[in-house]
Protein backbone atom coordinates (compact mmCIF):
# COMPACT_ATOMS: atom_id res chain seq x y z
CA UNK A 1 0.00 0.00 0.00
CA UNK A 2 2.67 2.77 -1.19
CA UNK A 3 -0.11 5.52 -0.66
CA UNK A 4 -0.62 5.02 2.75
CA UNK A 5 -4.43 3.59 2.63
CA UNK A 6 -6.61 1.22 3.10
CA UNK A 7 -7.97 -0.61 0.33
CA UNK A 8 -11.13 -2.68 -0.18
CA UNK A 9 -10.46 -5.55 -1.94
CA UNK A 10 -12.92 -6.00 -5.25
CA UNK A 11 -15.88 -5.09 -7.02
CA UNK A 12 -18.42 -7.15 -8.98
CA UNK A 13 -20.89 -6.95 -11.34
CA UNK A 14 -23.51 -9.22 -12.81
CA UNK A 15 -26.47 -9.01 -15.48
CA UNK A 16 -28.92 -11.67 -17.00
CA UNK A 17 -31.14 -11.09 -19.86
CA UNK A 18 -29.73 -8.57 -21.91
CA UNK A 19 -27.92 -8.85 -25.41
CA UNK A 20 -24.90 -7.09 -24.85
CA UNK A 21 -24.20 -8.58 -21.55
CA UNK A 22 -20.39 -8.20 -21.79
CA UNK A 23 -20.52 -4.83 -22.85
CA UNK A 24 -22.77 -3.78 -20.02
CA UNK A 25 -20.07 -5.49 -17.59
CA UNK A 26 -17.69 -3.64 -18.82
CA UNK A 27 -19.22 -0.35 -18.06
CA UNK A 28 -19.92 -1.63 -14.76
CA UNK A 29 -16.72 -2.56 -14.00
CA UNK A 30 -15.11 0.49 -15.13
CA UNK A 31 -18.01 2.47 -12.84
CA UNK A 32 -16.20 0.10 -9.99
CA UNK A 33 -12.37 0.75 -10.80
CA UNK A 34 -11.91 2.11 -7.56
CA UNK A 35 -12.38 -0.98 -5.74
CA UNK A 36 -9.42 -2.62 -7.31
CA UNK A 37 -7.03 -2.08 -10.30
CA UNK A 38 -4.69 -4.67 -10.08
CA UNK A 39 -6.63 -6.60 -12.65
CA UNK A 40 -10.24 -8.11 -13.99
CA UNK A 41 -12.48 -10.41 -15.91
CA UNK A 42 -15.52 -10.99 -17.64
CA UNK A 43 -17.47 -14.38 -18.06
CA UNK A 44 -20.46 -14.52 -19.87
CA UNK A 45 -22.66 -17.46 -21.70
CA UNK A 46 -24.47 -17.51 -24.37
CA UNK A 47 -26.94 -20.31 -23.22
CA UNK A 48 -24.59 -23.49 -24.34
CA UNK A 49 -21.15 -22.36 -22.73
CA UNK A 50 -19.27 -20.20 -20.74
CA UNK A 51 -16.52 -17.70 -22.31
CA UNK A 52 -13.68 -15.51 -20.37
CA UNK A 53 -11.35 -12.82 -20.89
CA UNK A 54 -9.23 -11.63 -18.23
CA UNK A 55 -6.12 -9.88 -17.53
CA UNK A 56 -4.07 -7.44 -15.51
CA UNK A 57 -4.41 -3.89 -15.56
CA UNK A 58 -6.85 -1.60 -16.03
CA UNK A 59 -10.35 -2.60 -17.22
CA UNK A 60 -10.43 -0.15 -20.01
CA UNK A 61 -7.12 -1.41 -20.62
CA UNK A 62 -7.89 -4.74 -21.00
CA UNK A 63 -11.32 -4.87 -22.48
CA UNK A 64 -11.03 -4.03 -26.02
CA UNK A 65 -13.41 -4.05 -28.55
CA UNK A 66 -11.81 -7.49 -30.07
CA UNK A 67 -12.09 -9.04 -26.34
CA UNK A 68 -15.73 -7.93 -25.59
CA UNK A 69 -16.54 -9.76 -29.03
CA UNK A 70 -15.22 -12.72 -27.62
CA UNK A 71 -17.56 -12.86 -25.05
CA UNK A 72 -21.28 -13.51 -26.67
CA UNK A 73 -24.54 -13.99 -24.91
CA UNK A 74 -26.89 -12.40 -22.39
CA UNK A 75 -25.14 -13.32 -19.43
CA UNK A 76 -22.05 -12.09 -17.48
CA UNK A 77 -20.25 -11.80 -14.68
CA UNK A 78 -17.45 -9.09 -13.73
CA UNK A 79 -15.02 -8.70 -11.32
CA UNK A 80 -12.47 -5.65 -10.51
CA UNK A 81 -9.17 -6.92 -8.16
CA UNK A 82 -6.78 -5.02 -5.93
CA UNK A 83 -3.99 -7.61 -4.33
CA UNK A 84 -2.16 -7.18 -1.28
CA UNK A 85 1.86 -6.45 -2.03
CA UNK A 86 3.88 -9.45 -3.72
CA UNK A 87 0.55 -11.39 -4.77
CA UNK A 88 -0.23 -9.80 -8.03
CA UNK A 89 -0.66 -12.60 -10.49
CA UNK A 90 -2.55 -13.51 -13.48
CA UNK A 91 -3.88 -16.42 -12.33
CA UNK A 92 -5.57 -14.67 -8.77
CA UNK A 93 -7.84 -12.58 -11.32
CA UNK A 94 -11.33 -13.27 -11.33
CA UNK A 95 -13.78 -14.48 -12.36
CA UNK A 96 -13.02 -18.16 -11.48
CA UNK A 97 -14.16 -20.77 -14.22
CA UNK A 98 -14.86 -24.79 -13.74
CA UNK A 99 -15.70 -27.02 -15.49
CA UNK A 100 -17.29 -29.35 -12.69
CA UNK A 101 -19.73 -32.89 -12.37
CA UNK A 102 -22.77 -30.39 -13.09
CA UNK A 103 -21.45 -28.39 -15.80
CA UNK A 104 -19.60 -25.19 -15.53
CA UNK A 105 -19.51 -22.30 -13.39
CA UNK A 106 -17.59 -19.08 -12.99
CA UNK A 107 -17.27 -17.26 -9.59
CA UNK A 108 -16.67 -13.20 -8.49
CA UNK A 109 -16.00 -12.99 -4.83
CA UNK A 110 -15.77 -9.45 -2.72
CA UNK A 111 -14.86 -10.02 0.81
CA UNK A 112 -12.25 -12.40 2.63
CA UNK A 113 -13.43 -15.72 4.65
CA UNK A 114 -11.95 -16.16 7.95
CA UNK A 115 -11.99 -19.94 7.71
CA UNK A 116 -10.36 -20.32 4.28
CA UNK A 117 -7.00 -21.49 5.26
CA UNK A 118 -8.93 -24.35 7.80
CA UNK A 119 -11.41 -24.99 4.64
CA UNK A 120 -8.36 -25.38 2.07
CA UNK A 121 -6.38 -27.77 4.13
CA UNK A 122 -9.32 -29.75 4.78
CA UNK A 123 -10.06 -29.91 0.71
CA UNK A 124 -6.48 -30.77 -0.01
CA UNK A 125 -6.48 -33.22 2.47
CA UNK A 126 -9.45 -34.71 0.52
CA UNK A 127 -7.44 -34.39 -2.71
CA UNK A 128 -8.17 -30.89 -4.48
CA UNK A 129 -5.64 -29.42 -6.16
CA UNK A 130 -5.78 -25.40 -5.91
CA UNK A 131 -4.52 -23.06 -8.99
CA UNK A 132 -4.25 -19.78 -7.16
CA UNK A 133 -3.71 -18.51 -3.61
CA UNK A 134 -7.29 -16.58 -3.20
CA UNK A 135 -9.62 -17.95 -0.99
CA UNK A 136 -12.10 -17.71 -3.38
CA UNK A 137 -11.08 -20.98 -5.06
CA UNK A 138 -12.16 -22.42 -1.77
CA UNK A 139 -15.68 -21.53 -2.67
CA UNK A 140 -15.45 -23.15 -5.93
CA UNK A 141 -13.98 -26.38 -4.51
CA UNK A 142 -16.73 -26.52 -2.12
CA UNK A 143 -19.40 -26.40 -4.76
CA UNK A 144 -17.63 -28.69 -6.89
CA UNK A 145 -16.79 -31.85 -3.52
CA UNK A 146 -20.47 -31.05 -2.10
CA UNK A 147 -22.42 -34.40 -1.91
CA UNK A 148 -25.79 -32.54 -2.69
CA UNK A 149 -27.55 -33.09 -5.78
CA UNK A 150 -28.72 -30.28 -7.35
CA UNK A 151 -26.14 -27.09 -7.69
CA UNK A 152 -28.63 -25.07 -5.52
CA UNK A 153 -28.06 -27.29 -2.63
CA UNK A 154 -24.46 -27.19 -2.70
CA UNK A 155 -24.75 -23.54 -2.65
CA UNK A 156 -26.65 -24.14 0.19
CA UNK A 157 -24.43 -25.89 1.81
CA UNK A 158 -21.40 -23.97 0.97
CA UNK A 159 -22.59 -21.09 2.71
CA UNK A 160 -23.22 -22.93 5.94
CA UNK A 161 -19.56 -23.58 5.76
CA UNK A 162 -18.34 -20.54 4.67
CA UNK A 163 -17.37 -18.26 8.15
CA UNK A 164 -16.63 -14.27 7.29
CA UNK A 165 -17.00 -12.01 4.29
CA UNK A 166 -18.58 -12.62 1.09
CA UNK A 167 -20.68 -11.22 -1.66
CA UNK A 168 -20.55 -13.54 -4.70
CA UNK A 169 -21.64 -13.97 -8.17
CA UNK A 170 -21.93 -17.17 -9.78
CA UNK A 171 -23.09 -17.76 -13.83
CA UNK A 172 -23.80 -21.17 -15.12
CA UNK A 173 -24.53 -21.80 -18.81
CA UNK A 174 -28.25 -20.61 -18.33
CA UNK A 175 -28.18 -18.78 -14.58
CA UNK A 176 -27.21 -15.70 -12.58
CA UNK A 177 -26.64 -16.44 -8.69
CA UNK A 178 -26.01 -14.23 -6.02
CA UNK A 179 -25.01 -14.77 -2.60
CA UNK A 180 -24.18 -12.86 0.56
CA UNK A 181 -22.90 -13.75 4.16
CA UNK A 182 -25.12 -13.44 6.84
CA UNK A 183 -23.88 -10.25 8.37
CA UNK A 184 -24.00 -8.51 5.21
CA UNK A 185 -20.04 -6.47 5.77
CA UNK A 186 -19.68 -6.08 2.15
CA UNK A 187 -22.67 -4.13 0.22
CA UNK A 188 -24.48 -5.34 -2.92
CA UNK A 189 -27.29 -4.38 -4.61
CA UNK A 190 -29.49 -5.50 -7.49
CA UNK A 191 -31.23 -3.28 -10.22
CA UNK A 192 -33.18 -3.27 -13.44
CA UNK A 193 -32.25 -2.27 -17.05
CA UNK A 194 -34.10 -3.33 -19.81
CA UNK A 195 -36.07 -5.82 -18.46
CA UNK A 196 -32.77 -7.51 -17.55
CA UNK A 197 -31.77 -8.00 -13.66
CA UNK A 198 -28.48 -6.71 -12.46
CA UNK A 199 -26.38 -7.18 -9.53
CA UNK A 200 -23.32 -5.00 -8.41
CA UNK A 201 -21.22 -4.11 -5.36
CA UNK A 202 -22.36 -0.21 -5.78
CA UNK A 203 -25.10 2.00 -7.63
CA UNK A 204 -22.84 3.77 -9.36
CA UNK A 205 -22.72 0.92 -11.66
CA UNK A 206 -26.43 1.19 -12.42
CA UNK A 207 -26.25 4.68 -12.68
CA UNK A 208 -23.85 4.50 -15.55
CA UNK A 209 -25.66 1.91 -17.85
CA UNK A 210 -28.86 3.82 -16.92
CA UNK A 211 -30.09 0.90 -14.27
CA UNK A 212 -32.91 1.26 -11.52
CA UNK A 213 -32.11 0.50 -8.18
CA UNK A 214 -34.72 -1.84 -6.55
CA UNK A 215 -33.00 -3.33 -3.50
CA UNK A 216 -30.03 -4.64 -1.62
CA UNK A 217 -29.10 -8.18 -1.59
CA UNK A 218 -30.27 -9.31 1.66
CA UNK A 219 -27.69 -10.89 4.36
CA UNK A 220 -27.66 -14.50 4.45
CA UNK A 221 -29.62 -14.70 1.31
CA UNK A 222 -29.43 -16.48 -2.23
CA UNK A 223 -30.72 -14.66 -5.28
CA UNK A 224 -31.58 -17.35 -8.43
CA UNK A 225 -32.00 -15.40 -11.61
CA UNK A 226 -33.08 -17.66 -14.57
CA UNK A 227 -35.86 -17.55 -17.23
CA UNK A 228 -38.33 -18.22 -14.92
CA UNK A 229 -37.72 -14.82 -13.23
CA UNK A 230 -35.62 -14.16 -9.56
CA UNK A 231 -36.11 -16.88 -6.78
CA UNK A 232 -35.03 -15.58 -3.37
CA UNK A 233 -33.78 -17.99 -0.45
CA UNK A 234 -33.14 -17.06 2.98
CA UNK A 235 -30.37 -19.09 3.67
CA UNK A 236 -28.62 -18.56 7.04
CA UNK A 237 -30.68 -16.62 9.80
CA UNK A 238 -28.68 -13.16 10.35
CA UNK A 239 -28.22 -13.12 13.67
CA UNK A 240 -26.57 -9.63 13.50
CA UNK A 241 -25.86 -7.46 10.83
CA UNK A 242 -21.93 -6.25 10.56
CA UNK A 243 -21.99 -3.94 7.52
CA UNK A 244 -18.28 -2.00 6.84
CA UNK A 245 -18.09 0.90 8.36
CA UNK A 246 -15.30 2.13 6.16
CA UNK A 247 -17.58 1.61 3.51
CA UNK A 248 -19.36 5.00 4.04
CA UNK A 249 -15.89 6.58 5.63
CA UNK A 250 -13.84 5.71 2.42
CA UNK A 251 -14.63 2.77 0.02
CA UNK A 252 -17.15 3.39 -1.95
CA UNK A 253 -17.87 6.16 -4.18
CA UNK A 254 -19.01 8.87 -3.57
CA UNK A 255 -22.21 8.82 -6.25
CA UNK A 256 -22.91 5.45 -4.33
CA UNK A 257 -25.91 4.12 -2.34
CA UNK A 258 -25.47 1.43 0.13
CA UNK A 259 -26.86 -0.23 2.81
CA UNK A 260 -30.37 0.22 1.85
CA UNK A 261 -30.48 3.38 -0.09
CA UNK A 262 -27.76 5.72 1.83
CA UNK A 263 -25.88 7.97 0.01
CA UNK A 264 -22.51 8.03 0.54
CA UNK A 265 -21.32 11.85 0.03
CA UNK A 266 -24.25 12.49 2.13
CA UNK A 267 -22.85 10.76 4.80
CA UNK A 268 -19.33 11.95 4.34
CA UNK A 269 -20.85 15.73 4.51
CA UNK A 270 -22.50 14.77 7.79
CA UNK A 271 -19.14 13.42 9.41
CA UNK A 272 -17.22 16.52 8.21
CA UNK A 273 -20.21 18.34 9.70
CA UNK A 274 -19.88 16.03 13.27
CA UNK A 275 -16.13 16.43 13.24
CA UNK A 276 -16.84 20.59 13.40
CA UNK A 277 -18.75 20.79 16.34
CA UNK A 278 -16.51 18.18 17.87
CA UNK A 279 -13.21 19.88 17.25
CA UNK A 280 -13.28 23.54 16.22
CA UNK A 281 -10.10 25.53 15.64
CA UNK A 282 -9.89 29.16 14.27
CA UNK A 283 -8.17 28.88 11.18
CA UNK A 284 -8.64 30.61 8.08
CA UNK A 285 -9.07 28.19 5.31
CA UNK A 286 -10.84 24.12 5.04
CA UNK A 287 -9.21 22.14 2.40
CA UNK A 288 -9.32 18.37 1.63
CA UNK A 289 -7.49 15.72 1.05
CA UNK A 290 -8.46 14.66 -2.51
CA UNK A 291 -10.24 13.17 -3.34
CA UNK A 292 -11.72 11.14 -0.23
CA UNK A 293 -11.56 14.50 1.91
CA UNK A 294 -13.67 16.34 -0.36
CA UNK A 295 -17.08 15.84 1.15
CA UNK A 296 -16.11 15.65 5.02
CA UNK A 297 -14.14 19.11 4.29
CA UNK A 298 -17.34 20.37 2.65
CA UNK A 299 -19.22 19.56 5.66
CA UNK A 300 -16.31 20.90 8.19
CA UNK A 301 -16.26 24.12 6.46
CA UNK A 302 -20.08 24.31 6.10
CA UNK A 303 -20.43 23.65 10.06
CA UNK A 304 -18.11 26.00 11.11
CA UNK A 305 -18.23 28.97 8.24
CA UNK A 306 -14.60 29.27 7.56
CA UNK A 307 -14.47 29.06 3.95
CA UNK A 308 -13.64 25.94 1.92
CA UNK A 309 -10.96 25.77 -1.13
CA UNK A 310 -8.91 23.03 -2.47
CA UNK A 311 -6.14 23.84 -1.62
CA UNK A 312 -4.09 20.75 -2.48
CA UNK A 313 -4.47 19.52 -6.45
CA UNK A 314 -4.23 15.52 -7.16
CA UNK A 315 -2.32 14.81 -10.06
CA UNK A 316 -5.14 12.23 -12.06
CA UNK A 317 -2.89 10.76 -14.33
CA UNK A 318 -0.09 9.02 -11.88
CA UNK A 319 0.07 5.54 -12.46
CA UNK A 320 0.81 2.67 -10.51
CA UNK A 321 4.33 2.77 -11.05
CA UNK A 322 7.17 5.76 -11.88
CA UNK A 323 10.35 6.26 -12.35
CA UNK A 324 12.15 7.78 -9.29
CA UNK A 325 14.42 10.57 -9.76
CA UNK A 326 18.13 9.79 -9.03
CA UNK A 327 18.56 13.17 -7.00
CA UNK A 328 16.66 13.61 -3.83
CA UNK A 329 13.52 15.42 -4.35
CA UNK A 330 11.77 16.54 -1.04
CA UNK A 331 8.82 14.16 -0.32
CA UNK A 332 8.48 12.87 -4.46
CA UNK A 333 6.13 9.82 -3.34
CA UNK A 334 3.87 12.73 -2.34
CA UNK A 335 4.47 15.48 -4.71
CA UNK A 336 3.71 13.51 -7.62
CA UNK A 337 0.05 12.80 -6.50
CA UNK A 338 -0.33 16.17 -4.38
CA UNK A 339 0.44 19.57 -5.05
CA UNK A 340 -0.06 22.86 -2.81
CA UNK A 341 -1.16 25.85 -4.08
CA UNK A 342 1.22 28.68 -2.50
CA UNK A 343 -1.58 31.26 -3.29
CA UNK A 344 -4.15 29.83 -1.07
CA UNK A 345 -1.81 28.72 1.61
CA UNK A 346 0.73 31.24 2.25
CA UNK A 347 0.45 32.66 5.80
CA UNK A 348 -2.84 30.78 6.62
CA UNK A 349 -3.83 28.67 9.57
CA UNK A 350 -5.29 25.89 7.56
CA UNK A 351 -7.25 23.22 8.52
CA UNK A 352 -6.80 19.85 6.32
CA UNK A 353 -9.24 17.01 6.40
CA UNK A 354 -8.43 13.32 5.16
CA UNK A 355 -10.64 10.19 6.10
CA UNK A 356 -8.15 8.27 8.03
CA UNK A 357 -4.51 7.84 9.07
CA UNK A 358 -3.07 4.32 8.43
CA UNK A 359 0.28 4.36 8.86
CA UNK A 360 0.94 7.90 9.46
CA UNK A 361 4.13 8.77 6.88
CA UNK A 362 1.70 10.09 4.22
CA UNK A 363 0.09 12.35 6.62
CA UNK A 364 3.48 13.52 8.13
CA UNK A 365 4.70 14.38 4.03
CA UNK A 366 1.47 16.28 3.54
CA UNK A 367 1.59 18.38 6.91
CA UNK A 368 5.34 19.53 6.01
CA UNK A 369 4.14 19.65 2.13
CA UNK A 370 1.67 22.28 3.02
CA UNK A 371 3.50 24.46 5.49
CA UNK A 372 6.93 24.22 3.15
CA UNK A 373 5.20 23.89 -0.35
CA UNK A 374 2.73 26.09 0.34
CA UNK A 375 4.00 28.21 2.97
CA UNK A 376 0.74 27.78 6.04
CA UNK A 377 1.31 29.61 8.91
CA UNK A 378 -0.22 26.53 11.29
CA UNK A 379 -1.61 23.04 9.74
CA UNK A 380 -4.31 21.65 11.88
CA UNK A 381 -5.33 18.29 10.51
CA UNK A 382 -8.50 16.88 11.51
CA UNK A 383 -9.75 12.93 10.45
CA UNK A 384 -13.50 12.42 9.51
CA UNK A 385 -12.99 8.89 11.36
CA UNK A 386 -11.71 7.30 14.72
CA UNK A 387 -7.91 6.24 14.96
CA UNK A 388 -7.78 2.98 13.51
CA UNK A 389 -6.45 0.16 15.80
CA UNK A 390 -6.96 -3.02 14.64
CA UNK A 391 -6.60 -4.71 11.38
CA UNK A 392 -9.70 -5.95 9.21
CA UNK A 393 -10.21 -9.44 8.52
CA UNK A 394 -13.09 -9.07 6.43
CA UNK A 395 -11.89 -8.43 2.80
CA UNK A 396 -9.72 -5.02 3.37
CA UNK A 397 -6.11 -4.86 3.09
CA UNK A 398 -4.53 -3.63 6.07
CA UNK A 399 -1.42 -3.84 7.58
CA UNK A 400 -0.13 -5.46 10.60
CA UNK A 401 -1.90 -4.12 14.35
CA UNK A 402 1.50 -3.05 15.15
CA UNK A 403 2.18 -0.86 11.63
CA UNK A 404 -1.21 1.02 12.42
CA UNK A 405 0.04 3.56 13.85
CA UNK A 406 -3.10 4.55 16.42
CA UNK A 407 -2.32 1.16 17.70
CA UNK A 408 0.77 1.87 19.33
CA UNK A 409 1.13 5.48 19.97
CA UNK A 410 -1.10 8.19 21.62
CA UNK A 411 -3.04 11.01 19.30
CA UNK A 412 -0.74 13.70 20.95
CA UNK A 413 2.22 11.19 19.66
CA UNK A 414 0.87 11.12 16.62
CA UNK A 415 0.43 14.68 16.41
CA UNK A 416 3.87 15.02 16.87
CA UNK A 417 5.12 12.82 14.22
CA UNK A 418 3.53 14.63 11.47
CA UNK A 419 4.41 17.35 12.92
CA UNK A 420 1.07 19.06 12.66
CA UNK A 421 -0.24 21.99 15.25
CA UNK A 422 -3.08 20.04 16.25
CA UNK A 423 -4.91 16.87 15.26
CA UNK A 424 -8.40 15.09 16.22
CA UNK A 425 -10.23 12.08 15.23
CA UNK A 426 -13.75 12.07 14.46
CA UNK A 427 -15.07 10.18 17.83
CA UNK A 428 -16.48 6.70 17.52
CA UNK A 429 -19.84 8.22 19.19
CA UNK A 430 -19.96 11.05 16.77
CA UNK A 431 -19.37 8.75 13.99
CA UNK A 432 -22.22 5.92 14.87
CA UNK A 433 -25.13 8.17 15.84
CA UNK A 434 -24.73 9.52 12.15
CA UNK A 435 -25.90 5.84 10.72
CA UNK A 436 -29.02 4.60 11.61
CA UNK A 437 -29.09 1.58 13.63
CA UNK A 438 -25.56 1.46 14.65
CA UNK A 439 -25.41 -1.68 16.52
CA UNK A 440 -25.98 -3.06 12.95
CA UNK A 441 -22.45 -1.65 11.69
CA UNK A 442 -18.67 -3.39 12.09
CA UNK A 443 -16.46 -1.02 13.66
CA UNK A 444 -13.92 -2.98 14.99
CA UNK A 445 -10.92 -1.65 13.16
CA UNK A 446 -11.64 1.48 15.80
CA UNK A 447 -12.84 -1.23 18.68
CA UNK A 448 -11.46 -4.36 18.29
CA UNK A 449 -15.27 -5.68 18.29
CA UNK A 450 -14.89 -8.42 15.85
CA UNK A 451 -18.19 -9.96 15.20
CA UNK A 452 -17.29 -13.80 13.66
CA UNK A 453 -13.76 -14.03 15.61
CA UNK A 454 -11.55 -12.20 17.51
CA UNK A 455 -7.85 -12.08 15.70
CA UNK A 456 -5.13 -12.72 17.65
CA UNK A 457 -1.82 -11.20 16.71
CA UNK A 458 0.16 -14.22 15.36
CA UNK A 459 -2.86 -15.08 12.58
CA UNK A 460 -1.92 -14.87 9.42
CA UNK A 461 -3.93 -12.53 6.65
CA UNK A 462 -4.25 -14.87 3.26
CA UNK A 463 -4.54 -12.99 0.34
CA UNK A 464 -7.83 -11.08 0.27
CA UNK A 465 -10.43 -10.67 -2.34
Amino acid sequence: MSDDKFHDECGVFGIFGHPEAANLTYLGLHALQHRGQEGAGICSSDGRQLFIEKSMGLVADIFTEKRLKRLPGNIAVGHNRYSTAGTSSLKNVQPIMVNYSLGSLAIGHNGNLVNALDLRSDLESRGAIFQSTSDSEVIVHLIATSRAGSLYERLIDTMKSLSGAYSVLLITENELIAMRDPYGFRPLSIGRHDGAYVIASETCAFDLIGAKYERDVEPGEMLIINRDGLKSLKVLPSQRHALCIFEFIYFARPDSNIFWGRNVNKKRKEFGRQLAREYPVDADIVIPVPDSGVPAAIGYAEESGIPFDYGLIRNHYVGRTFIEPRQNIRHFGVKIKLNPVRQLLEGKRVIVIDDSIVRGTTSKKIVKMIREGGGAKEVHLRISSPPTKGPCFYGVDTPSRKELIASTHTIDEIKKYITADSLCYLSQEGLMKLVPNPEKYCAACFDDNYPVFSPQENIEQIELF
